[in-house]
This record gives structure tokens, C-alpha cells and sequence, in this order.
């Protein structure tokens, strides 16, 4: 088979949870580029829905799904609309992204649960749900979860969201394990400091000068830059022997000290 051959994911369906964000929305297009059939799933309809045409007018076939990603019943009704409308799902992007610098003796006890379920139950969720749906079609699949930088060693202001990412790289290692028999793989990527909704009051210009002295490549990454590794990771290029990975995209920020 050709290099560009093992990229290819003509045939394949990709759920996209949380593909009608900055980083999800780019990792969606990403996908489709690439030949996957793409569902776009979040709670907004209507962000859904401009996520699809934008996927159609690309050419990709798109269907917009909303859920709740922390309820089973929802992810169950989503999943099953979608190989209802679109076929078998081959490919998972778990991209929820909800954030908060609330300082820890502030931090109250529903806002610590909502964060965790927000960023972490609601992946273990689409796991349980999806990852059930690939073993009952038999196709195997990939299952990519996105990370943070903050998951370790933590960022300070986002204690939570933090937690919930330290969590999503346990699980995804945990479940690398538990889903390789099914020829399944869960792999996920740590990227850096991408503006994007859930951090636009994070970055104000003190914190933006700390991230740059300690970004090698000395800059916020671009959305698309993170579209390469989640190919990779989705296609025959990953082979089977790619799972339990935590592949970083950050500019080199976890690689520096002083």
C-alpha cells in the first residue's frame, strides 16, 4: 500500500463528541478531509448544524447529532441514530472542553462535579457506549480522547480540569488494555495552549507571556495542527500495534525546564 494509502479512511465513520468546538470542529474536518463520514455531536443544534453544512460544502457527507454526553441514555440514542443514518462507527473523538479558574478554597463541590463529569464521566460514557457498538459490528475501531497539557505536571488555575485530564490519561491507557482484544485502540492526544472557547479568559497577557518563555516553538498552536496526529491515529497508518499512547502537541512545552 502507498504512504498516502494508510491514511486514507475512505469508508469509515467517524463520531466526533464535542465537534462543534474549535479543537473538535478542526479534528472533524480533519477526519473528513481524509475520506471519513462524520458525525458532529454536541448539545447546540444549531452549532451542529453549521458545523455539517461547513463539512458539505467541503464535500464530506456530515450529520449533526446533540446529546448529553454525560447521560448513557443520550450517548445510546446517539450512537444508534448515527448507524442508523451513516453505518458502522470506526472512529471516536472524545473533545469535550469545559474549563474554570475558580482557586481551590473557592471551588465548590457542584462546580468540582460538573468539570469532572463535563471533561472526564462524559468520555468514560462515550467509551462504555461506543466502544460496545465497535465490538458488535466487529470492525474493531480507534477511539481518540483529547487531553491537555494540564494533565501533567498540573497547570495552576485549573485545578479541576487539570484532574479530569490526569483521570482521561488513566482511562485511556486503562481502556487500551481492556479493548485490544476487540481490535480496538484508545490513543490520545495532549495538546498544548490552543485558543479556543474554554480558555479565551485564561489567556490574558501575563499568563500568555509565561506559556511563550516556556513553549519551545514560541507561539499558540493553530487548530489544524492537531488534524495530522488524529489521522495517524485513526488510519491503518497507527496499525494495531499504536494503542495506550499519549501523543503530545504542545510546541514542545513538556519538554522544557529552564
Amino acid at each position: 500500500m502507498a504512504v498516502t494509502g494508510v491514511f486514507d479512511l475512505g469508508g469509515r465513520v467517524a463520531a466526533v463528541i464535542g465537534g462543534t468546538g474549535v479543537l473538535g470542529g478542526a479534528i472533524a474536518h480533519g477526519l473528513g478531509a481524509a475520506g471519513a463520514d462524520i458525525a458532529v455531536l454536541g448539545r447546540s443544534e444549531d452549532r451542529a448544524s453549521s458545523r455539517v453544512s461547513a463539512l458539505e460544502a467541503a464535500g464530506v457527507r456530515a450529520i449533526g447529532v446533540t446529546l448529553d454526553a454525560t447521560d448513557p441514555a443520550s450517548v445510546e440514542r446517539a450512537c444508534d441514530q448515527i448507524q442508523s443514518q451513516l453505518g458502522s462507527v470506526d472512529i471516536l473523538v472524545n473533545a469535550p472542553g469545559v474549563n474554570s479558574s475558580t482557586p481551590f478554597l473557592e471551588l465548590t463541590l457542584e462546580e468540582w462535579h460538573q468539570l469532572l463529569d463535563s471533561n472526564l464521566t462524559s468520555v468514560f460514557v462515550a467509551c462504555q457506549v461506543f466502544g460496545r457498538a465497535m465490538i458488535g459490528n466487529g470492525r474493531g475501531g480507534s477511539i481518540i480522547n483529547i487531553s491537555s497539557a494540564s494533565s501533567g505536571p498540573p497547570l495552576s488555575r485549573v485545578l479541576t480540569y487539570s484532574v479530569a485530564k490526569a483521570g482521561l490519561n488513566n482511562l485511556t491507557q486503562y481502556l487500551a488494555r481492556e479493548l485490544a482484544p476487540h481490535h480496538i485502540r484508545v490513543n490520545a492526544i495532549a495538546p498544548g495552549f490552543f485558543p479556543a472557547e474554554q480558555n479565551r479568559k485564561l489567556l490574558d497577557e501575563e499568563r500568555l507571556r509565561a506559556i511563550m518563555t516556556h513553549t519551545p516553538a514560541g507561539r499558540l498552536g493553530d487548530p489544524h495542527e492537531l488534524v495530522g496526529t488524529a489521522v495517524w491515529l485513526a488510519s491503518d497508518a497507527a496499525s494495531g500495534y499504536v494503542t495506550g499512547s499519549i501523543v503530545r502537541v504542545d510546541g514542545g512545552f513538556s519538554a522544557m525546564t529552564i
